[in-house]
């Protein structure tokens, strides 16, 4: 089953813009998040999925239809 969970993984860092930022920001803190809330992923998946490059990821994210993503909107102040 682990193999859905990297492709659970990457759909969420195409279309969830505030985890891809937190991603961009620190890998590692927000994989150990996912699987905290009980996403298993072996130490290899880890790692390939925090070497991916976070610019390429944005990329595919700006080619996902918008409807489909989940946005970060500004805070009112």
């Amino acid at each position: 089953m682990t193999q859905r969970n990297v492709e659970q993984v990457i759909g969420r860092m195409v279309t969830d813009e505030g985890f891809r930022r937190r991603f961009e920001e620190k890998p590692f803190e927000t994989l150990f998040e996912i699987v905290a809330s009980g996403v298993e992923l072996t130490t290899l998946e880890l790692q390939a999925l925090a070497a991916m490059d976070p610019a390429l990821v944005a990329r595919f994210a700006d080619a996902i239809d918008p409807r489909i993503q989940k946005a970060v909107l500004p805070r009112r102040q």
